[in-house]
């Protein structure tokens, strides 16, 4: 009996179990090449804005390179200088420091927010697929020992194809898990050396700011 003869035979849990570990191999490899890809581009533009900044002769010079640079469009938040920015009431009346500090730090979770969305989902998959696959084996074994009892027949090869069959939901749960937790662990220390290229960098627009406001005092 092949894996698809069985599972055209099993009950309705056996294949939304079978459904729901498909589904989350397909939205997990999908996470993989699209965050990969987005997080190889965006240090590239990070790396490529912060070699414009140093090179930078004034600050227009900045302003008009940064957005060729930024092809995803991630750090254009951090152009705008907190101080020309705060409005008006009670955070207008913090000191200068804490009203670029706050306004650096919103535009950097922005940021971030966009990066990291979907490495949640990629832990989840990898946390949990193995799990449902051991439902499916579990509810798999049972509904094939129930069915043999119905039967009468208890001969080794009797129970072993159904048993065998029901095993490989659990192999189809760590098939799932595996590249999802690698990936996961691989992307969050590409992420982390983008968090602290853009640390660098907001750590330096904060001291210029400071220092223009410094200046037209």
């Amino acid at each position: 009996m092949s894996l698809l003869h069985w599972l055209s035979q099993a009950d309705l849990l056996s294949q939304m179990v079978a459904l729901v570990l498909c589904a989350m191999s397909v939205l997990s490899w999908v996470l993989i090449v699209y965050k990969s890809w987005l997080l190889f581009v965006a240090q590239r533009d990070v790396n490529l804005c912060q070699a414009a900044w140093s090179q930078a002769q004034d600050w227009k010079h900045v302003q008009s390179t940064w957005p060729a640079l930024d092809s995803q469009q991630l750090l254009g938040g951090l152009l705008h200088n907190p101080l020309l920015h705060s409005g008006k009431g009670v955070a207008s009346k913090a000191s200068a420091q804490d009203r670029v500090s706050s306004g650096l730090r919103q535009a950097l979770q922005g940021i971030r927010s966009r990066l990291q969305a979907g490495l949640d989902m990629l832990a989840t998959i990898g946390a949990t697929a193995p799990f449902i696959g051991l439902l499916g084996t579990v509810w798999g074994i049972y509904h094939a020992l129930i069915s043999l009892a119905q039967a009468g027949q208890y001969t080794l090869d009797k129970v072993a194809q159904p048993v065998g069959e029901s095993l490989v939901m659990t192999a189809a749960g760590l098939g799932v898990a595996i590249p999802a937790v690698m990936a996961y662990n691989l992307l969050g220390r590409r992420m982390s050396s983008i968090n602290a290229a853009l640390d660098a960098l907001a750590f330096d627009l904060r001291a210029y700011f400071l220092a223009e406001s410094d200046a037209h005092r």
